[in-house]
C-alpha cells in the first residue's frame, strides 16, 4: 500500500508533526511525497520515502498520475485553507481521487481518522483486485 503526502507551505510543519508522531504507523507502508514536503517529513522521521518534483514544479502532477495508474492507495494533503490563488492542479488531484476512490485527507482530524483505518485494516480493499472490488461495489 502506497501513501502519497503533500503539504502547502503552510501546512508543512503539521504534516511533520503528523508523520512524527504516525511513525510508527507510517513505517510499514510504501510513501511518496511531492521533493519539499518528502525532504522535510525525511530528515525529521528517518522515514524512507520516494521524492518527486516539488509542487511548484510538477510534483503534485507527478502523485496525481501515480494515482491515475492505481498506484496510490491513500493520499495525505494537508491544504492551506486560504490559499493565494485558487489552484487548478489541487482541484485536479482531489478530482483524481475521486474518479479512482482513493481516500484522501486534506486536514489533520480526517488523517488521524484514516490513519487508524489503517491500523484496523479498513482499508484493506485496496488490496482487491478489480473484480473483488467490483463485487464490493455491487452489495
Amino acid at each position: 500500500m502506497t501513501i502519497a503526502l503533500i503539504a502547502h507551505d503552510a501546512k508543512k510543519e503539521l504534516m511533520i508533526q503528523f508523520c512524527t508522531a504516525y511513525c510508527g504507523v507510517l513505517s510499514r507502508y510504501d510513501l511518496c511525497a511531492t521533493g519539499t514536503t518528502g525532504k522535510m517529513v525525511g530528515e525529521a522521521t528517518g522515514l524512507p520515502i520516494q521524492k518527486y518534483f516539488s509542487g511548484s514544479q510538477g510534483g503534485g502532477e507527478q502523485i496525481a498520475a501515480k494515482i491515475s495508474c492505481d498506484e496510490v492507495d491513500v493520499l495525505l494533503f494537508f491544504r492551506d485553507p486560504n490559499p493565494k490563488a485558487a489552484d487548478l492542479n489541487d482541484m485536479t488531484l482531489l478530482r483524481l481521487c475521486d474518479v479512482h476512490n482513493v481516500p484522501v485527507a486534506t486536514n489533520i482530524a480526517t488523517a488521524e481518522a484514516l490513519i487508524i483505518a489503517l491500523e484496523r485494516g479498513d482499508l484493506d480493499w485496496r488490496y482487491a483486485s478489480i473484480e473483488e472490488k467490483a463485487s464490493m461495489l455491487e452489495l
